[in-house]
């Protein structure tokens, strides 16, 4: 038996605001180094041995989750100037094989990108951006082979297969093609991988002949390039957490200059699209929290022109809208449940499409095609599996083109879903959603899995998995916390869980265990929790606070050295968001992340069991954090418990890239749930 690897401690300190950081495992921040390599190759053994007795479990969790999906499958195909696209995937291979049918679906199949070949060829492979030229004959997609989120752009002819020969580096993957077919706009990223800067490209010219035609020099901000659904027009797009600014150029004239559409203003934020003689504004100007839709004519940009088409409500927040060339679509949320609304242009009354349940999520789709009364959305719930429907606007009219298969059968009556509400601390009513098996569940309580996020307005809704029945049919109930930070209940949920109101969020997690418990769910006993990146800073935040009331935690990529990291301007994602989670260069914001930073709270005292896990190349959350975490927590904490982390030495923050592979992390997770339960 191995034992628990002991990192070196080595004196360093951060002096900030008069205040003294001890830090003595900042030197692991060494990615090449090979003492930060051995410790973390030594951490993955220790894991692996203590874990050796659950790795046939493993493989009938990671065998089961697997036998589910349906191998040989394929998406619902869309309509797209001329052509249906579609994905597919074969038995027995990890990637998909993108394709295409011109015309009629009974057409021959065309072959696009078969990803299985060129994955073969390295350790780590994933496409972004895939992007076809006006006159359908050219292909422009991003690959990854690190899993740091940096892309190669590369051009593909579709009439010969061949690659093109230039390709193009460092680049966030996609790529904007002008009406002419031969020139395309890409986004380059900064030494901190922060999207900065907008190209042109004019194929079969030599790169180093590319011009710059926006360079995005705020810090906090980040840029991108597409096209306009009704391609029209060419847009450029520089976000921040508070802020938006859009500039538009004709597609038939892409040499020409970009225009501003509003400059940016602090606190306003817009979306647009464009229709007829019109834009269309989703925006949260003149105090919209909820946000509203605007209109302004095409020559008359200005906020100032701007005028109310749907006013603002305080209880209905407007999160997204389509628009087709005879009606207007709305994705709208009351009560943290989503609505879709239709509305004609022709000046006939809006509609709802109804939902039945109690919770589920809904969203509107793919929808690529301009000139169509079909609506094409998903619907998904903790017991119904995931369906694509097509809705007839005219007609009222719905067709299931597909829900998700489970292979080996799923009978959605065995299982129940349910929606209560937790009481915070501050007297919010928090919801949480649940599911379990009916005939498993308990009078005296269950075991848990609590999930939860509640970061950047990032709602978590109440979905299907196929691979959470491995737990429910062994008896776990799981559960969402829909906490502040999200956007659950409505912007201002977002806003109360954010900056110097972060510790909602962790409050609020808290309030929702013990709802859980104090309703016979489950017991501190059988308790789990689970979040990633910034939900894994979450799972951080509450052990320190209330580490009594959970048996386990798994933390993935967790986000748990807050301070340091938001100090370090070289880190990619930093400096854009300081209005996310505050800037520690001000004292007040400081001395308030510092009181809920995971790494700076560890305490000499007991913890629940911990499953740790990170990536290597990770570009989001740097493996140095959970690496320092686990290191301090080995220091420090006064009880038995298992600790374990798992680094792959080979990804970044979204983990394996083939279909398959990832749920062997999965099975890990499952895996080590039910071995502390077995021993509980």
């Amino acid at each position: 038996m191995l034992h628990p690897p002991k990192a070196v401690k080595k004196e360093y300190t951060h002096t900030n605001h008069n205040d003294t950081r001890q830090d003595p495992y900042y030197w692991l921040n060494q990615r090449e180094d090979q003492e930060v390599l051995d410790y973390l190759n030594a951490e993955n053994a220790f894991r692996e041995s203590e874990m050796k007795h659950t790795e046939p479990l493993q493989k009938e969790l990671f065998e089961e989750i697997k036998g589910r999906i349906k191998e040989d499958d394929a998406s619902v195909p869309y309509f797209k100037n001329g052509y249906w696209y579609y994905v597919r995937f074969e038995k027995g291979k990890e990637h998909p094989i993108y394709c295409r049918k011109k015309d009629r679906l009974e057409n021959e199949e065309i072959i696009l990108m078969d990803v299985n070949i060129e994955a073969a060829k390295h350790s780590y492979y994933k496409v972004s951006g895939m992007s076809i030229s006006p006159d359908n004959k050219l292909l422009a997609f991003g690959e990854d082979t690190v899993s740091r989120r940096i892309f190669t752009i590369k051009f593909k002819n579709l009439e010969t297969g061949e690659l093109l020969e230039n390709k193009i580096e460092n680049t966030t993957g996609g790529a904007a093609w002008a009406e002419d077919n031969q020139t395309v706009f890409y986004t380059t990223k900064d030494e901190t991988l922060r999207p900065n800067k907008i190209w042109r490209h004019e194929l079969y010219t030599s790169l180093k002949d590319d011009e710059l035609v926006y360079h995005e020099t705020d810090e906090t901000f980040v840029c991108s390039i597409y096209k306009s659904k009704s391609r029209r027009f060419l847009m450029i797009g520089c976000s921040s957490t508070v802020s938006n600014e859009y500039h538009f150029l004709d597609a038939l004239t892409p040499h020409g200059n970009f225009s501003v559409l509003q400059s940016r203003e602090r606190d306003l934020e817009y979306s647009v699209a464009d229709y007829k003689d019109h834009w269309y504004i989703l925006t949260n100007k003149d105090k919209a929290t909820n946000f509203k839709l605007m209109q302004t004519p095409l020559d008359k940009t200005g906020q100032e022109n701007w005028l109310d088409l749907i006013p603002h409500r305080n209880n209905v927040y407007l999160e997204n809208v389509e628009i087709f060339s005879k009606f207007l679509a709305t994705e709208e949320r009351e009560n943290g449940l989503t609505r879709i609304k239709v509305k004609p242009w022709d000046g006939r009354a809006s509609h709802l499409i109804e939902f039945d349940e109690d919770t589920y999520t809904a969203g509107i789709g793919s929808n690529a095609e301009f000139d169509t009364t079909t609506l094409r959305y998903g619907y998904s719930s903790l017991t119904v599996p995931s369906s694509v429907i097509d809705y007839d606007m005219e007609t009222r009219t719905k067709t299931v083109m597909k829900q998700l298969e489970v292979v080996g059968g799923y009978d959605s009556s065995q299982y129940q879903a349910e929606r209560i509400w937790a009481t915070a601390e501050d007297g919010t009513q928090v919801p949480i959603s649940l599911v379990y098996k009916k005939d498993l569940r308990k009078a005296e309580g269950n075991p848990l899995l609590l999930y939860g996020y509640g970061s950047y307005g990032i709602t978590v809704d109440p979905g299907f998995s196929p691979t959470r029945l491995s737990l429910l049919d062994r008896g776990f109930v799981f559960a969402i916390a829909h906490i502040r930070g999200g956007q659950y209940l409505g912007r201002q949920w977002y806003e109360d869980g954010k900056m110097l109101k972060k510790r909602n969020t962790f409050t609020d997690f808290i309030a929702c265990a013990e709802m859980l418990i104090a309703k016979n769910y489950t017991t501190p006993q059988h308790l789990y929790a689970m979040g990633g990146s910034a939900g894994g800073l979450l799972m951080g935040a509450v052990i320190n606070m209330k580490p009594e009331i959970f048996k386990g935690i798994i933390a993935a990529v967790p986000f748990v050295d807050v301070v340091t990291t938001m100090l370090d301007d070289t880190i990619p994602l930093t400096t854009g968001e300081y209005d996310e989670w505050g800037n520690p260069n001000i004292p007040e914001y400081y001395h308030y992340m510092k009181s809920y930073s995971p790494y700076d709270n560890v305490e000499a005292k007991d913890y629940p069991a911990m499953l740790i896990t990170t990536g290597l190349h990770d570009s989001q959350v740097q493996y140095w954090e959970p690496a320092k975490w686990l290191a301090r927590l080995r220091e420090l904490k006064t009880d038995n418990n298992p600790l374990y982390m798992f680094t792959n030495m080979e990804t970044g923050h979204g983990g394996a890239s083939g279909r398959f592979e990832a749920y062997k992390e999965t099975a890990m997770e499952y895996a080590f749930l039910l071995m502390l339960e077995e021993g509980s």
